[in-house]
């Protein structure tokens, strides 16, 4: 599959949580509360390494005017993740 854009998915948004879904299922879902802790982030393994990820913690951080922080306790990918967006 090609790198997913904006026209391949639709965003929703609801209180601390942000999902992003096409027309037959969840393609991820990032959950924070208001100092942009990220409690829970999920990409659908089918849609992995397209980018997905870091846009969920882009919006995160566009409606917290703050970085994103994961909470404990943290999984091996998700330390992944943020070391990765850490460094940019």
């Amino acid at each position: 599959m090609k790198t997913l854009n904006n026209s391949n998915y639709d965003i929703s948004f609801s209180d601390g949580v942000v999902t992003f879904k096409n027309i037959n299922t969840t393609l991820g879902f990032v959950r924070y509360n208001k100092e942009a802790e990220v409690e829970y982030i999920f990409v659908n393994p089918i849609f992995r390494r397209k980018g997905l990820a870091k846009k969920l913690l882009q919006i995160v951080k566009e409606r917290t005017n703050t970085t994103p922080k994961p909470q404990d306790p943290i999984s091996p990918l998700g330390e992944k993740l943020f070391k990765i967006e850490n460094k940019q």
